[in-house]
């Protein structure tokens, strides 16, 4: 059974979120604000995280920033934006969120998306093969372990780094869309094409030697984003 961190001040989102999850066979903890957040998250490693934007004090921005740079790095986040509005989006995506959902949302939406997220990072029963080894420019990704390697030194990637990367290095050279990319990587048929722009700008800080001037990722202007492996890479 996977278990799942719910934080959210509002006590009756808390419980309607959580029955909604525990009716899908996952084992749920609570917190109310951001400190209890993270003392959960270290003691009880929840295979994900379902944290609300708006919380009292230490904001969700913040939990998430302190859950990437704390011993959880990798642990999955989803993401409650109490406004459509898209700089909310966009700020939980640059601190490190996986995925997002907007409020008021369906909560059998919100447990389709924690499926979806827990499938892709191989938490969940019945995902596919994790597929070989992947090796070019001095980066080696190990889909089996979740881990990532440039030149020797170990790269702190969230679960949608992770998949965006792999799935750039199977298609070298390829343009790729983002509308391609959000349905192969997020599983998502529609949605907000900048998750797929936050994500990339945050993996080229952390594969490129110049993010500003990026070698690898290159932007295919109309089109999307193709990996370009150096000669001999």
């Amino acid at each position: 059974m996977h278990s799942i961190l719910v934080v959210d001040d509002d006590p009756t989102v808390a419980e309607v979120v959580t029955g909604y999850l525990e009716r899908a066979g996952f084992a749920v903890d609570r917190a109310a604000d951001g400190p209890q957040a993270l003392r959960l998250a270290e003691g009880r490693r929840p295979d994900l995280v379902v944290l609300d934007l708006m919380l009292p004090g230490m904001d969700g921005l913040e939990v998430c920033r302190r859950l990437r740079a704390g011993e959880a790095p990798h642990m999955p986040v989803i993401m409650l934006t109490a406004r459509g509005d898209e700089d909310d989006r966009i700020l939980g995506l640059e601190v490190g969120a996986d995925d997002y959902v907007t409020k008021p949302f369906s909560p059998r939406e919100l447990v389709l998306r924690v499926e979806s997220v827990l499938r892709r990072g191989g938490v969940a029963a019945g995902g596919r093969r994790p597929g070989p080894e992947l090796a070019a420019a001095g980066i080696v990704l190990d889909p089996a372990a979740r881990r990532a390697v440039k030149d020797g030194r170990e790269l702190s990637l969230t679960l949608r780094e992770f998949d965006l990367l792999a799935h750039l290095m199977r298609h070298p050279g390829e343009a790729i869309g983002r509308e391609r990319l959000m349905q192969d990587v997020w599983g998502w048929e529609f949605g907000d094409l900048s998750t797929v722009t936050v994500h990339v700008r945050r993996l080229r800080g952390k594969i490129e030697d110049d993010p500003a001037q990026p070698k690898l990722i290159q932007t295919v202007w109309g089109v999307g984003y193709r990996f370009d492996a150096p000669e001999g890479g």
